[in-house]
């Protein structure tokens, strides 16, 4: 069935890949992708799509619910992917300010103005809040995060996330809102911010700058490569049952220096040698761990592969051979986004409203 859909975020990590998806995979959707462009919001992700018919960008805040109301009233907008979120767990631990503003508030706006505009009319309307596994907090050495773990966030990031969980929840269960909730391991692939372990590792191993790894290296998290999780989000919107929350992961614990050793290994493989001949095993640091860092996620995705019949396709070394061969090919995008001049690409497609 036809949709139009908004995308809040869509210049960021998943953002760019679910975009790129419907556009791909579900022609008869439109596709309005707002994002404020921060500073891991890149709109030259989506260079190649911009002039596809059923895409278009508007550059905003969620905040701003003034524009909001606009766009739901303008765009009959009919569906809601909502990705956009401060996300870095250390910036959240230096900065939590930005946080509460996007994450919460941020939600808050957003859910406001679609409960005002589908008020009475929201039969096919679906609002799709995407999540994450920190919410539950740590596991120890065993067990899985279900849908049904309490929540115990341990960072400001994981709260801020917690908090628009059980506003975009308590907007079902009071006012009818037809909200669906995913709940996300971590994700990797084409397009992340290189401040995320894996561009971080791949961006440093390729210059020969320092490999830092917190603590002892055995904090475990389950990987999932972004298109799966874009995949399993579509088949949640289009399947899920409303006022449900469905967790969505890889099925892939491993340790960060299993990551990061495994990442070295490919680049020496890949790419060409450091100058010193060393392997990148030797760039290697151990630093001071992050504070309230968890030490375990795991993802017990029964219910979605259950219920909606989705499992991931992309194992852990499929994925991960994919996505360093995409940033070995797109050093430009890294670049750009490091050096912050993928930001002129805005000034030139916007000029005086950037």
């Amino acid at each position: 069935m036809a949709k139009t859909v908004l995308v809040t975020g869509g210049c960021g990590f998943i953002g760019v890949n679910f975009v790129r998806l419907l556009l791909r995979e579900r022609q008869d959707w439109r596709v309005i992708n707002l994002d404020k462009l921060t500073y891991a919001g890149n709109l030259q992700s989506l260079a190649d799509v911009s002039s596809h018919p059923n895409y278009s960008f508007v550059k905003g805040d969620i905040c701003d619910a003034a524009l909001l109301a606009t766009l739901f009233r303008e765009q009959q907008i009919d569906t809601v992917a909502h990705f956009a979120a401060e996300s870095h767990v250390d910036r959240s631990i230096t900065g939590p300010a930005e946080f509460i503003q996007t994450n919460v508030v941020g939600t808050f706006t957003l859910l406001e103005a679609a409960k005002k505009h589908w008020s009475g009319k929201s039969e096919g309307c679906r609002f799709l809040h995407v999540s994450t596994d920190e919410v539950f907090g740590s596991l120890g050495a065993t067990g899985f995060f279900t849908e049904e773990t309490a929540y115990d966030p341990r960072s400001p990031y994981s709260a801020s996330k917690a908090s628009s969980d059980h506003l975009a929840r308590a907007y079902f269960h009071t006012y009818g809102l037809p909200v669906l909730i995913t709940n996300c391991s971590n994700n990797y692939g084409p397009y992340q911010f290189p401040e995320k372990l894996i561009p971080l590792i791949l961006n440093n191993g390729l210059h020969g700058r320092p490999l830092p790894v917190y603590g002892d290296g055995g904090n475990i998290r389950d990987w999932l490569y972004v298109q799966d999780h874009c995949e399993a989000i579509v088949r949640v919107i289009e399947q899920g049952r409303l006022g449900e929350s469905y967790n969505i992961g890889g099925h892939n614990e491993k340790t960060n220096l299993h990551v990061v050793q495994l990442l070295c290994d490919l680049l020496d493989q890949k790419a060409a040698p450091l100058p010193s001949g060393q392997p990148r095993r030797s760039l290697i640091s151990f630093v001071k761990d992050r504070l309230g860092h968890d030490r375990r996620y795991a993802i017990d995705a029964g219910k979605v592969a259950e219920k909606l019949d989705w499992l991931p396709k992309v194992t852990f070394e499929q994925g991960i051979a994919k996505t360093v061969d995409w940033y070995l090919a797109n050093r430009d995008w890294t670049a750009s986004v490091t050096d912050g001049s993928y930001q002129q690409y805005y000034q030139n497609m916007y000029g005086d409203r950037a």
